[in-house]
């Protein structure tokens, strides 16, 4: 809405603005609730309508129609664009076009796919050798440890073997019977001693 100031309000204005005075706030005319009462200087006043210019109103409807016309061109060609990209866009060559991105886009990703496989594959190959490897190598560590004790224990049977002939040499037999006694006679041997905590002899008691 636009308010339209007088002689003397415009002078007023202009009184203020030469003696460099800033408005806080803009002027604001509040409007009426329905309960208050009519102004004292409108009691009895008729509204009339203004008075209409018969030749002005004719050229206004002549140009409220061109304007009407000329929207409803605007529309009608506005909504036939619209319609006509959206019907490029599913049979023209738009459609061609995202169809010919599309193949594009899927011979990419089926490459892409065949790489990542083959990459996967050399991977899984890969592993399955090392596994396969580090089987044979802790198989091969059991064979070796098998076979160390295997070729440990035939050589303390050796030994033993050894030890016992040797032992065998000094048995008593039937034969030698006679000749060991007569060992024993000639030379006594006396176990009636005494050992410190080394091991070494501290006392023997000589045979009477």
């Amino acid at each position: 809405m636009f308010h339209v100031i007088g002689g003397s309000g415009a002078r007023a204005a202009r009184l203020l603005a030469s003696r460099g005075a800033a408005l806080l706030q803009a002027p604001h005319r509040g409007r009426k609730s329905r309960a208050d009462p009519v102004a004292k200087s409108k009691v009895g006043r008729i509204k009339t309508p203004p008075p209409v210019d018969p030749v002005e109103m004719v050229v206004l409807k002549e140009r409220f129609s061109e304007y009407q016309l000329i929207m409803r061109a605007l529309r009608l060609e506005f909504k036939e664009e619209v319609l006509r990209k959206k019907y490029e866009e599913e049979t023209g060559s738009l459609a061609e076009e995202r169809a010919r991105q599309e193949a594009e886009e899927h011979r990419a990703l089926m490459a892409w796919n065949e790489q990542e496989n083959q990459r996967l594959l050399q991977l899984r190959v890969s592993r399955v050798q090392k596994e396969e490897e580090e089987t044979q190598r802790k198989q091969l560590e059991v064979m070796m440890k098998r076979e160390q004790k295997q070729q440990e224990l035939v050589r303390r049977k050796a030994v033993e073997v050894s030890q016992l002939q040797e032992d065998a040499k000094n048995f008593v037999t039937l034969e030698n019977l006679d000749q060991r006694i007569e060992e024993a006679l000639d030379n006594p041997k006396s176990y009636n001693f005494a050992i410190d905590k080394e091991g070494r002899v501290v006392r023997r008691t000589v045979l009477q």
